[in-house]
């Protein structure tokens, strides 16, 4: 697991750069929409706009949520990830049903395309930028796990399809198939609302506590079970909240221990949890277990 340190300037190294990269985006695709008047770029235009907002308030949220826990939130501030990828959601959404509804009407009034082959060149620019961007979230999300990031890349990688399909519509609009273009629009406007979707979905999850997946639990109420003078475990829980884990979880020891004893049995089963799920923060609760009398 990244340090502190490094962990925060990872977080705001990927932000920042997601900020800079749709600015850059929107000023390009601006420019070519308004000289090729392309609802496929148009989409690009409106997806780029709204990459800016939410990039935007990834920025806000990572910053807000890499504060340290204090007296009113004692499980940190991590949460505001999760409610960052909500708003992207909303954003992306909505961007789909303005592009479907452009398209929509193109098809209704077919119009000329003009200068196709520039916003061909801004598409290329636009895919190149943003696998650059990707690369460097992939790094940050591998080595801090962070939700926020996570709904960000997913985002651009769905601009990557986006832009993709832009430049296929262009080329083939620059050969006389102009109404592919309102064709392509609604296609992209379903497949960003699907990407809004699953980026709720995830972001739901973190914000109404869902539990880590089952595998993950069993091992580790396993490692808990594996430590010297552990009878048994039970009611694992556990929730995310931004990078960390939190886990509780009861121990069953001897009840003839010291309280010393059992302390140092429990800070065990905590260690080789954390010691395989680094993002984990363990709770452990001893409950004695009398000895079997025999008669």
């Amino acid at each position: 697991m990244t340090s502190s340190p490094e962990h925060a300037r990872l977080l705001r190294l990927a932000t920042r750069a997601s900020v800079a990269v749709a600015c850059t985006l929107i000023i390009a695709k601006a420019i070519a929409w308004w000289l090729s008047g392309s609802v496929s770029m148009l989409a690009g235009l409106t997806d780029s706009a709204l990459d800016g907002v939410t990039s935007m308030l990834n920025l806000l949220a990572v910053h807000y949520a890499l504060r340290p826990a204090d007296d009113d939130h004692r499980y940190g501030h991590g949460k505001a990830e999760s409610l960052a990828g909500m708003a992207q959601a909303l954003f992306i959404g909505g961007s789909a049903l303005l592009i479907a509804f452009q398209a929509y009407e193109r098809l209704q009034a077919p119009q000329p395309l003009g200068a196709p082959w520039l916003s061909i060149g801004v598409i290329v620019f636009s895919l190149l930028l943003t696998a650059a961007l990707l690369v460097l979230q992939h790094r940050v999300i591998k080595q801090t796990g962070s939700n926020a990031v996570r709904a960000d890349s997913l985002h651009y990688r769905s601009d990557m399809l986006l832009n993709g399909s832009i430049l296929l519509a262009l080329v083939l609009a620059g050969f006389g198939f102009e109404q592919l273009d309102a064709w392509f629009g609604l296609g992209i406007a379903a497949y960003i609302l699907w990407s809004a979707i699953q980026i709720a979905r995830e972001s739901f999850s973190v914000l109404m506590d869902e539990e880590l997946p089952t595998d993950v639990s069993q091992h580790m109420l396993e490692l808990a079970c594996s430590v010297p003078g552990v009878l048994g475990a039970h009611d694992l829980r556990t929730r995310i909240s931004g990078n960390h884990w939190f886990v509780q979880l009861h121990l069953e020891l001897p009840g003839e221990l010291t309280l010393s004893v059992a302390h140092g049995i429990s800070d065990q089963a905590a260690d080789a949890i954390h010691k395989a799920y680094p993002r984990a923060e363990v709770l452990v609760h001893a409950d004695p277990i009398k000895a079997a009398t025999s008669y």
